[in-house]
């Protein structure tokens, strides 16, 4: 199996977070987004930490019809930097995101 520098993105989730989780990131700050269900091509030129208030995801990878990542209401989810995929939106999507300013490492 060919594997690239892409292939090691990943997004990770984490279902349910506290409150104290919540409060700490100051979610209720962030800006809000939304879309209706469909289909859509994303690419990442920052890593995102977003919590869906309402939705349903099924994220693949680019170039992949198979594998997939599924979140949605109630999920803290981090998209790393470069990620290229396709969101299969099947619930409409409330949430509240975040990019991480660009570091100069």
């Amino acid at each position: 199996m060919a594997s690239d520098s892409k292939s090691n993105l990943k997004i990770t989730i984490q279902s349910n977070p506290s409150e104290s989780t919540l409060a700490e990131l100051n979610i209720k700050c962030w800006p809000k987004w939304g879309c209706s269900p469909g289909k859509y091509q994303l690419k990442f030129d920052a890593e995102e930490t977003c919590y869906l208030l309402k939705g349903k995801v099924k994220a693949y990878t680019k170039g992949s019809s198979s594998e997939y990542v599924e979140f949605g209401a109630g999920d803290l989810v981090t998209i790393p930097k470069g990620l290229s995929c396709t969101w299969d939106v099947s619930v409409a999507v409330d949430k509240y995101y975040k990019f991480e300013a660009s570091s100069s490492s």
